[in-house]
This record gives structure tokens, sequence and C-alpha cells, in this order.
């Protein structure tokens, strides 16, 4: 046994060593102290509270028992219980109190944040608007005194348990014929303990009182009328009375008698019913109800305010917008920047084409969703979608050495122009290649080296002394190289386990002998490990709720992960309250693209952090974001050291945050209503929207939100394009109903914080533009802009065309655009064939505006098939216009992924194609029929078992497709589509 313990402590002290280790090195020693000396202290104050309170309780139960008890059956019974526990009985006198304090020490240790933030509390400088007391009370005071009330409330009653059942069981509680006899020192000992019991409700009762401003139980959030008018006063009274009671039990217990406490208890308990349950009901059911506007208007006010100034909202630049209908010729001439960066790479789409052209080793892998960002290209801020070539260990051969020692590392950025491809529909690389090369750098000016990422190694042992050979696998010599070059890891990145003790705790740590044995173990080999950047950020500030989605960018040389970190709470007063999962959810958290936030309810949430993990070291920085938040503040002053302000940000970092995407689906859930600041209209509901379903998902399905889009967009009233988070919004949809998919609104926030100064955010980071077109009936919403393309008749039959060949056609992102006036919806359509090597490349582009519909190779095409032959408009694949195959299932290769398929841009036809006429549309309605019957022809003699019949079919199927797309490309060429 003593073994076992020993072996048990030993490893338990190499768990917390191991601990100590990661976090000194990391530089954040202190996150772990406080946590966990804070947790100690409170443990061992709830354990003495609870411990001492309960053993006295026991011990003067025990020692005031009556020496001569009267006969009877009921204690002869008694008297054989005490015989049984006499010889244990000391053991249980300490025993229970320590095992019922071992668990009030561990539920006491939980609260730590609550406790820490109390004693560290700053003033919000806000008020509420019932009480007039400082936000902060709510905040910080309220749930530490709500928490020390409820602890002290379970001591005392724990504590009269014990000892009322150790007065029964020594005779100092009996029934008799007469009744219940007590003897004197009993009812001393339950008259203090129910007056201490009583006291502590009365506190709890008068805490209640504030506790309704942060009430969920009504229509709103706050305190309503019934509230202010019923329970709070009813709730002061039932305090004062409490406090009355215990005073009785007082004096009963030296008077001796019951009568009045007990009278004064059952007084209690009737007011308590009557005052806190039936007034209220009345007072709600024929006050309120009745008139429940009149009554509710002054509360509904306060629960709007509150709620958007919680949210961020209360700032948020609203502009009336009544876009037009009919697009007209060069309407787009002042949306150039608009234009210019309309995203048509999607990022959930493409991660397949990144793999196939850009991996290049079994062991290298990119994210199943890839990231946007974007970059300073020739002078011009360009949009990108960017991944990091991660390592994948399954596929690293086995063996502990391999997948531990050999194998560590990723390597490298790779990234793609958001607002273009190649000609063929591939993405079109701005930094790609091993070695990595590219606009954005070279292994000559930045660190391409990944140990730090989403899908790193349990863990890694790396670095060696000074001259030694390397023996890291680092990256193919190039991309076609069979050879492998190796490296070294340099600087500090993980725990030391170069002497025995620290090999011997981690080897413990993760139940390997071979780290303990191995002889790549050196004097200067570190482990890596919690290398997922939100796991790592997760550890430093214990205090944050993370952003579900971390995103890499090359900054000052180093590969950076940016990770958004929330504060919140739901205890700020007349604040509607939401569950952050539910708040997050989106079709891209529905198929697992993306990570919703955890199931917690709040009613306030500021981006108070910005925080970075270097991918090469896995160093960590917390910058304080928003540094007028008082919840930020306050952890501040717990952990004076471990955030730095933003003023420390470098100008190239600063130009790479953006606005958190898990914040802005929080705020566009709420603003679908709040955005309504009059408290009719609120009322009525009338004026309230909703998030759109994701109109690209299949139709069988389970309807979610669209996800926001990252977009660089020039907003109506404003100067110039920034890199923007936006959504739409639709009327508002009851339960059980179908959508009406008209658009009322338009949100997007700007994202753009850089100034080109360090330390240095841009005054317009983070500002909030709504578009209210919600006067306009007729304006088209996002699921209308994908049945216009679905059903127009040209765009379904030339789909058809690009589904031949067992090749699939798939809808990428349908992004909300604000220009020429109205409202224009864009999206990209991707065809992938059926091999195994296959990957999304960018067939065609749809564009809708009003009730107009463009289908082209490219979006400069589509967009001038809609505005009249000219939009006006420069977009980023301008230059590929003509240039674009028109075979869905070329240059789709077969190929290897360490392979570069090399697409051979074709040249529009000059001239028709034998058997065309003047008129190209004829031309292709008469070939897709020739192809519908020769299809239709094909599948019957397949039926038949003429297989002569079938080949002679598909002889006509291949003529007509060959003449469908010569008639498209002529009709594109000729004249937009509708005239």
């Amino acid at each position: 046994m003593v073994l076992a313990v020993l072996v048990i402590a030993l490893v338990y002290i190499s768990q917390i060593y191991a601990d100590v280790l990661w976090y000194n090195q990391l530089g954040f020693v202190e996150v772990f102290v406080t946590e966990n000396l804070s947790r100690i202290g409170l443990f061992a104050a709830a354990f003495l509270i609870m411990g001492i309170s309960v053993y006295f309780s026991l011990r003067v139960a025990y020692r005031s028992r009556p020496i001569y008890a009267p006969d009877s059956a009921v204690q002869d019974n008694l008297n054989r219980y005490q015989t049984q526990l006499e010889p244990i009985r000391r053991l249980l006198m300490l025993g229970i109190p320590v095992v019922l304090a071992a668990f009030a020490g561990t539920a006491a240790a939980s609260q730590w944040q609550p406790v820490l933030l109390f004693f560290n509390q700053e003033p919000f400088g806000e008020q509420d608007p019932e009480f007039g007391l400082d936000i902060a009370f709510y905040v910080f005071t309220l749930p530490f005194l709500t928490f020390l009330i409820g602890f002290l409330i379970s001591v005392v009653i724990i504590s009269a348990i014990a000892g009322v059942l150790t007065h029964y069981l020594y005779g100092g509680i009996r029934l008799e014929e007469k009744g219940l006899f007590t003897s004197k020192a009993a009812r001393i000992h339950i008259a203090v303990l129910a007056a201490l019991f009583l006291l502590l409700q009365g506190v709890n009762y008068w805490l209640d009182r504030y506790a309704t401003l942060t009430g969920t139980g009504g229509r709103w959030d706050g305190a309503l009328y019934t509230d202010v008018n019923a329970v709070i006063p009813t709730k002061a009274i039932l305090a004062a009375a409490a406090i009355i009671v215990a005073v009785l039990f007082i004096v009963s217990a030296v008077i001796g008698r019951w009568r009045l406490p007990i009278i004064g208890t059952a007084m209690l308990i009737i007011t308590a019913i009557l005052a806190g349950g039936v007034y209220p009901w009345v007072i709600q059911r024929f006050q309120v109800v009745p008139s429940e506007f009149s009554r509710e208007e002054p509360f509904i006010e306060r629960n709007i305010d509150q709620t958007r100034a919680a949210y961020g909202l209360d700032e948020v630049e609203v502009n009336p917008y009544s876009p037009v209908e009919i697009p007209e010729t060069g309407a787009l001439n002042d949306d150039g920047e608009t234009t210019a960066n309309i995203r048509l790479l999607d990022p959930n789409l493409v991660s397949d084409a990144f793999s196939q052209l850009q991996q290049f080793r079994q062991y290298y892998q990119f994210p199943e969703t890839l990231d946007v960002g974007r970059y300073e290209i020739d002078g011009e801020i360009e949009d990108t979608v960017i991944a990091v070539r991660e390592l994948n260990t399954a596929g690293v051969p086995d063996g502990w050495i391999n997948q531990h020692v050999l194998y560590t590392h990723g390597y490298g950025i790779v990234a793609a122009a958001g607002s273009t491809t190649e000609p063929d529909g591939r993405p079109s690389f701005i930094q790609s290649g091993i070695p990595s090369t590219g606009v954005l750098g070279d292994e000559s000016n930045y660190e391409p080296r990944i140990y730090f990422g989403e899908t790193s190694p349990l863990y890694s042992v790396v670095g060696a002394p000074e001259g030694a050979n390397p023996i890291e696998i680092d990256r193919p010599q190039s991309e076609e190289s069979d050879q492998q070059s190796r490296s070294t890891f340099q600087g500090s990145g993980g725990p030391d386990v170069g002497n025995i003790f620290n090999r011997l705790v981690y080897a413990l740590k993760f139940q390997s002998t071979d780290l303990l044995l191995s002889d790549q173990v050196n004097s200067e080999s570190q482990i890596f490990y919690d290398r997922d950047p939100v796991e790592r950020v997760e550890k430093v500030a214990p205090y944050l709720t993370l952003d579900g989605n971390s995103y890499p960018a090359i900054v000052d040389g180093r590969v950076k992960w940016i990770i958004d970190g929330y504060t919140t709470t739901a205890d700020y007063p007349y604040s509607t309250q939401q569950e952050l999962q539910s708040a997050t959810q989106d079709s891209l958290t529905a198929e697992g693209l993306a990570t919703p936030l955890p199931a917690e309810q709040v009613n306030y949430i500021r981006n108070a952090v910005k925080a970075t993990v270097d991918a090469y070291d896995g160093s960590v920085d917390l910058y304080a974001w928003d540094e007028e938040d008082p919840i930020l503040r306050a952890w501040q002053n717990v952990y004076p050291s471990s955030l730095q302000p933003y003023s420390e940000m470098s100008a190239d970092l600063m130009a790479h945050v953006r606005y958190p995407e898990d914040l802005f689906k929080v705020q566009r859930e709420l603003l679908a209503r709040y955005h309504v600041t009059e408290t009719e209209p609120f009322y009525s509901n009338n004026e309230a929207w909703s998030v759109p379903d994701d109109p690209t998902l299949e139709a069988d399905d389970v309807d979610v939100p669209q996800p926001p889009f990252y977009l660089s967009l020039q907003m109506p009233e404003q100067e110039g394009a920034s890199f923007s988070l936006t959504t739409p919004f639709i009327p508002f949809v009851p339960e059980g109903q179908e959508a009406r998919n008209i658009l009322y609104g338009f949100l997007a926030a700007d994202g753009d914080a850089g100034t080109d100064e360090d330390g240095v955010k841009a005054d317009t980071y983070g500002t909030l533009r709504l578009l209210d077109s919600s006067g306009q009936d007729s304006a088209v919403g996002p699921g209308q802009a994908a049945n216009l393309f679905n059903s127009d008749t040209e765009v379904s039959q030339e789909l058809n065309l690009l589904r031949q060949g067992a090749s699939e056609v798939i809808s990428g992102n349908l992004l909300t655009l604000p220009i020429g006036g109205g409202v224009a919806y864009v999206q990209p359509v991707y065809v992938q064939s059926s091999g195994d090597s296959s990957f999304p490349v960018l067939r065609r582009v749809l564009v809708s505006f009003g009730e107009e519909v463009g289908f082209a190779p490219t979006l400069d095409e589509a967009l001038d098939q809609v505005f009249g032959g000219d939009s006006g408009a420069v977009t980023g694949d301008s230059e590929n216009v003509g240039e674009t195959p028109d075979d869905p299932d070329a240059p789709l290769v077969e190929s290897d992924p360490g392979e570069v398929p090399e697409g051979e841009p074709t040249e529009a036809p000059t001239e028709p194609a034998t058997g065309g006429t003047d008129d190209p549309a004829a031309d292709l309605r008469a070939a897709l029929e020739d192809a519908n019957t020769a299809i239709q022809d094909g599948q019957e003699a397949l039926a038949d078992g003429d297989f002569a019949a079938y080949g002679e079919a598909q002889d006509r199927l291949s003529d007509a497709l060959a003449r469908a797309l010569d008639a498209e490309e002529r009709q594109s060429g000729a004249a937009p589509a509708g005239e």
C-alpha cells in the first residue's frame, strides 16, 4: 500500500512539475501559480469551514447526550446502534467531516474565477436603470456573494443534519407517547443552527432583489413590471421576516419554548408562498396581461438599450438602402474596389485542389476548410485564400523515432488569389512550392517551418548540440526530388528534456519508455506538446472564450496563428441571454468544417484579446485589444504580466487581425431583432429579421444559417473598400413557416485595423454598418437568387452539360454584394471529375442582379451579361476572358499528388463550327435538344442490350455537345444574356 501511494504521488507530482516546466518555458508561470494557489486556497478555506462546522456539530451533539435515557423499545434499538458504532465512533467523528469537507472544498475550488474577479474588480462606469448601482456590482460582486451565501447555507444545513442525527442516535431527541422530546442542549443546538440558516436566507432574499435584473423568466430578460412592483418589494419583506424569525429562534433557545419560532416559521412559509408566488401571479395576470405593452414599455426599453450596449450593438451605423432592380450599363463604374476583390475561390471547397497541387508528399496535409486573408501585392491589398502545409502523422512510417524524432514539422504557407483562378480553373497561387516561394516571401525572409499547428503530432523531441548532424526530416529538396533535406530546431520552443529527471517526468506523462531510453534524446533536446494554437492560448488564458477558428498569416517574417479571445458574462443587467453554441451554428459547423463556441449562456461579450502563436517556436503573445473592457481590466489585475497592450503590436500584425467570426455571428443573431430601437415595433415583432438559411445546401439537408463571409468591399456611404465580414438578413421566419426570401438588411463589420504604424489601429476598425432595405419588398434575397439560378433555362442546360462524363457540379458560396445601387449575388460553380485524385476547378460564375442572371466562364463576362454588355466593373479574372476551357473534364488530371498538372488554356473559336448559323442562341437550344435526345436513346439502347445503337447515340451526343459549347462561346462573345 505504501509503495502504491508513493507511485501515485510520484506520477501526480511529475504531472505538476511538467506543467510548471511548460508554463515557465512560455513565460506564463504566473497563470499556473495564480490559478492553482487560488484553487488550493479556496479548497482549504471551504474544507476547514465545512469540516470544522460538521465536526463541532457532531461533537456538541455527542457531548450533550443524556447520560440516563428512559427505557423504551426505540431506545433499545438505538442502544444497539450505539454499541455497534462505539468501536469506530472516533473514526466516524473525524471521517465524516473530512469526507464532507473534501466535497465542499472541491466544489468551492471550481469557483476560483468569480472569487478572483471580486477581489480585483474594475468599475464599468455605467449604472443599472433600477437600483442605480454600477454594473460591476452585478458582474463581479453579486456572483461572489451568491456563491458565498449559498456555500454557508449548505454548511449550516449539513451541520444541522449531522447534529440532529447524532442527537437522535444518543437520545437527545426522541419520540415519546406525549410527543417529541428534545433535551435543552439539543434545543439550543437546533435553535442556533436554525437562526443562522434564517439569517443567511434573509441575506439571500435581499440579494434576490438584485438578481431579478438578470432574470430570464419573462418575455424579455431583466426585471419587468411584475418583478419591480411585486417581486422586489416582497423579497425585501421576506428578508426582514426571515431575520425576525431568526431572532425568535434565539429567544426560544433561552426561554425553552418552541411556540414563537414555530409560529414565526409557519408565517414565513405562508408569506413566502403568498408574497413570493401568489401575489406576483395576481399582478401579472390581472394588471400586466390585459395591458401588457403599456405596463412593460419602460422595461422593454431598458432591455433594448442594455442588450445593445452589452453586445456592442449600440453604435451600429444604419443607412436606409433602396436597391434598384434593373441593371444599367456601366452601373459598376464606381465599385471598382469591390468588384476587383470579389472572391471566386471558395475556401470551403478548394482544399482538395491545394492538396493535389501543393501537398507533394504523403506526410503533408491541408485542412478541410482554408482561411481568407489579405496581403499587399504590387501596392494593392488583395484577398487571398491561405493555408499551412502541416505535418500528417498518418503518412509517417511507424516507429517511435519516425513519429516523434524524425518527422517533427510541416512546411510553408500556400496562398492563392481570391478573386481569380488560372484559365483552366485551378487556383492561381501567389505563394507555393517547395522551397516556399512567391510574392509573400521565401526562406530568405520568412521562416516556413511549422512545428505548432492545428494537426501537429502529440509530441516531438527536437534539438541537438552545436555541430551535430541534423536528423529532422525538413522538406524535400525540391518538388520533384526524392531526396530529403534535414534540419535541427533552433531556439526555445518547449521544456528541456536533456537531463534524466525531466526525461523521466515526460516518460511518465506520455507513458513512453522510448522517451526515457532512446539515444536520440540528447543533452540539448526539447519536447514540444500541446501544439494546437487554440489549446495553447486556452492554457495561458483560461479566463477567455476563444473563437472557433484560428488562422495563419505571415507576420514580420514568421508564420503566426492569430486567435480571437472573448470576455463574457451572463450577469449584465437587462441584457438578453444567448447560448453561444446555438448562436454560432451555421452550415459550416453543421458539416464539421468549423467549430462553434461552447454551450455557454452569456449576455455580454467583448473581443478583448488578440492572441498569436508562433508556428515555429510556439511562443504565445496576448494583446489587450479592448482596453476599455472592465472584465479584461480585472483579469489584468489578476495577471499583471500576462497581457501586453495592443500598442506593442507591429504594423504587420495589425494589418492581419480581422473582425472575429464568432462574435459577428452572435451579434447578427441579436441584431436581427435588436436593430429595432423603438419599443412599439419591437414589442409587436413586426420588424424582426432572420439570418437566411444557406441556399447552397442540398434540399434534404437540415436548414441552417448561411455563414458570414469575409470580403473586401466598399459599402454605400463608405469612403473606400475595407476587409469586412458580411451577412444578409431576410424577414423574420416564424417556426414551421416558409421563409420570405426578400433582402431586408445587409450588415458589414469593418475588419481593417492596419494603419502602417506600429501599435496604432484604425479608428474605423470594428464599425458595424447596416443597410436597411426593409421597406423594399421586391429586393431579391439569397434564397430567391439561388432559385433564379436553378430555374433559369440556359443555366440549367449548361449545368447539365457540365455534369456529363461523370463529373460533379459543386456550387460555391453565394456572396451578397451591395453594388451598382442594388444588390448583386455572385456564386462560383466548380466541376469535379470522378477520379480519386480529382479536385474541384472553377468552370463558371453565376451572377444575378434583380431578375437578371448571368452565367459565364469568368466573373467579368457574367457581369457584362447582366449589365447590358458592359458592367463597367474591373474584376480579378478579367484577363481570363476568352481563355477558360469549355471542356468540363479538362484539365482534371488523374495524377499523383506530387505532380502539378499543367493546364493549357484554349482559345475561343473564331468562327462558327460546321452547321452553325448567325443565331447562336438558336444553335445552342437545338444542340441541347439533340444532346437530350441522344442521352435518352442511349439509355434505351442500354436497357435493350443494343450496344451498337448505344455507340451511335454516344457519337450523336458528342457531336451535340461540341455544337452546344461552340454556340455558347459564340453567344457569350456576341451579346450579353437577355438581349
